[in-house]
């Protein structure tokens, strides 16, 4: 290829958007002539490359806005520390299935027993799926109800939520909120009923849910609704972090 047609072939690439493609048509024409590939083989090959680079920056931007507060899945969860929890079904909500199907999922039990570490792990394994995913803990996630009410913006922050297809609302029971914040997000979680899905974790029992939504009323009918369909996880084993604690200390001791 001459200089004129490399020049012009970058330009088309450039305006066309196939940044991976421009930068690797050479590298490729020289390994495709060596191998002696046909056009086809090659333009597949430079093609893979676009495709597959597109797909991993579109998946990046995917958890960007997801806002996981940290990158955890589950190959780094120790399932062995919480005996009574069913790995095989935790897994197998990996699949993303119930998404579809707008399940909600609940993981209830002890601080410190990896809820959130398994949330994190299903709205990542979500988002490889190409499932839009929002992440918030609760308290922050009234805080922004809240401001957005302040500032005439609720409607616009709702519609936000509305459009992702999982809400990760994590340490539920943890803070008190105001009666208008309660009121707040049981809306936000009332509206996705049956609509989108909802994955939730509470140190608390559900039957102690009065304390955050202020009242029985309330809480039983979010209840009603948030457990129609949904995946409930009892985690009350010993607490991971006090596990790892102990063994720290233990490993000091040993050492003196």
């Amino acid at each position: 290829m001459t200089d004129a047609n490399t020049l012009l072939l970058k330009m088309n690439l450039k305006q066309l958007r196939l940044p991976t493609m421009h930068a690797e048509f050479e590298t490729l024409a020289r390994q495709a002539a060596s191998a002696n590939e046909n056009y086809q083989q090659y333009l597949l090959r430079l093609t893979e490359l676009e495709v597959s680079a597109r797909s991993a920056n579109v998946l990046k931007a995917r958890i960007k806005q997801a806002t996981f507060p940290a990158t955890k899945d589950f190959d780094t969860y120790d399932f062995t520390a919480q005996p009574s929890l069913n790995k095989p079904k935790i897994l197998e909500l990996a699949n993303g299935e119930w998404i579809e199907q707008h399940f909600n999922c609940c993981l209830v039990g002890n601080s410190g027993t990896g809820k959130t570490h398994l949330a994190i792990a299903l709205g990542l394994a979500a988002c490889r799926q190409g499932k839009r995913v929002r992440f918030f803990t609760a308290a922050a996630l009234v805080n922004h109800l809240e401001e957005a009410q302040k500032q005439y913006q609720l409607e616009r922050f709702l519609g936000q939520l509305e459009r992702a297809d999982l809400l990760i609302c994590d340490e539920l029971g943890y803070l008190s909120f105001s009666r208008v914040g309660a009121e707040l997000l049981f809306q936000v979680f009332a509206d996705r009923y049956e609509r989108q899905s909802l994955l939730i974790t509470s140190n608390l029992p559900f039957g102690d849910w009065v304390q955050v939504f202020h009242g029985e009323r309330m809480t039983a009918a979010l209840l009603d609704r948030l457990t129609h369909k949904c995946h409930i996880f009892e985690m009350n084993g010993e607490s991971y972090r006090f596990r790892e604690s102990m063994k720290a200390k233990k490993s000091t001791k040993a050492s003196k």
